[in-house]
């Protein structure tokens, strides 16, 4: 069957024609802060949302790849009890070299706040979970190496819509980027590549992961916006049994977390060029669509004062590093092994269990199109036949 018509294929028809037009122009032919939006829809620090990105900068050289790196859930501690030692200074020391890339993005899985009375779990709740760090946090993911963070996520509101605005402050204070608010678009740029980067979750204090066709016009105006599209999204239910990836919709305590193998193929259809899943708590396989890589979950990748479970499955995670050319295409890219110690501090995991999970359930879930890695964790895509 073939592939439906999408904006990547009109966008590479548009600067294909962009590329005409100059080289007839060439030969010698000739043709005839007041900003007033509520921050929580800002791109901040960069970002862009429902205009198109300024068109000044220099056009990107011919086929030179930008390298993306992107880990799952961040949690870096619970105030005002568990929060890790020294303030949380360090925290990041032992994995800051394995994010290195172009562009550092990770998901922020708690509000960055002072206690602002708004917390969603009453005094007699019961199973219910609740995260914030100190606003000065912020300074430790900046310190890592992280530019721009993902809000999409089940705990971006755990302190209200005022928590959810501090934590973007927070972050724009320390020059680092956000996106995942509803139409929030952010592009960010890097080596004359421009990058945009939509967040998407099952919440409506971010674009829609259940309503594809929302989520396709959000992808198709990205599209329009820079030379590369990037989903960071929230989808899947959570625990430690969840690391297969199936068709369908996935449900947990009765929400709906999205179809995920639906979501991931209609935004790279829309003209997306690299998905970063995250949400279950476990690491799942990866499959390449239409020659785009999906990465359906990180796992979890930090959990001070033990806020995540760092036992078993659930203490594995990774930092994915994707290289791609400007027009979209797989230039290489590379799976690191982390583990969560007994506190929650992000490691490095010598033993590869996470890597030697995900090389199982690429192949066992997608038998024809899931990514292959070798023994270093270097990616590459399925021989076609």
């Amino acid at each position: 069957m073939s592939a439906p018509a999408s904006s990547r294929t009109r966008r590479r028809a548009a600067l294909a024609v962009g590329a005409v037009l100059a080289v007839l122009l060439t030969a010698g032919c000739s043709t005839s802060d007041d900003d007033t939006t509520p921050v929580w829809q800002r791109g901040g620090g960069g970002g862009a949302t429902g205009a198109p990105a300024p068109s000044g900068s220099a056009s990107p050289p011919a086929g030179e790849a930008v390298s993306l790196s992107a880990t799952g859930d961040i949690i870096m501690g619970n105030a005002p009890s568990r929060l890790p030692a020294n303030g949380g200074r360090g925290f990041f020391d032992e994995i800051s070299d394995a994010l290195d890339a172009d562009l550092v993005m990770g998901n922020l899985e708690e509000p960055l706040t002072e206690d602002t009375g708004t917390g969603k779990c009453g005094a007699n709740s019961t199973a219910c979970y609740q995260f914030r760090a100190p606003s000065s946090y912020a300074a430790h993911l900046k310190d890592a190496g992280f530019e721009l963070l993902n809000q999409a996520n089940n705990h971006g509101y755990d302190y209200g819509p005022q928590g959810y605005a501090n934590t973007q402050k927070a972050l724009e204070k320390q020059g680092l980027k956000h996106t995942g608010a509803p139409d929030q678009i952010t592009v960010v740029e890097v080596k004359g590549v421009k990058i945009a980067v939509a967040g998407f979750s099952s919440y409506p204090w971010s674009n829609s992961l259940t309503d594809i066709d929302a989520a396709t016009a959000v992808i198709e105006k990205a599209a329009t916006m820079a030379d590369l599209v990037v989903v960071q999204v929230h989808m899947g239910a959570e625990g430690a049994d969840r690391t297969k990836v199936k068709p369908g919709t996935e449900l947990f305590y009765g929400e709906n977390r999205g179809d995920p193998v639906k979501f991931s193929h209609a935004m790279i259809d829309a003209g997306a060029d690299l998905i970063v899943g995250h949400g279950p708590h476990v690491l799942r396989g990866m499959e390449f669509y239409q020659g785009r890589l999906i990465a359906y979950s990180l796992g979890n990748f930090a959990g001070g004062g033990r806020s995540l479970n760092p036992s078993g499955r659930l203490g594995w995670g990774g930092v994915l590093k994707v290289s791609l050319k400007p027009d979209g295409s797989f230039a290489g890219g590379s799976f690191t092994s982390t583990r969560m110690n007994s506190v929650g501090k992000p490691t490095m995991d010598s033993a590869d269990q996470g890597l030697g999970l995900i090389k199982q359930l690429s192949r066992a879930d997608f038998p024809r199109t899931g990514a292959r890695f070798d023994a270093e964790g270097r990616i590459s895509a399925p021989q076609a036949g």
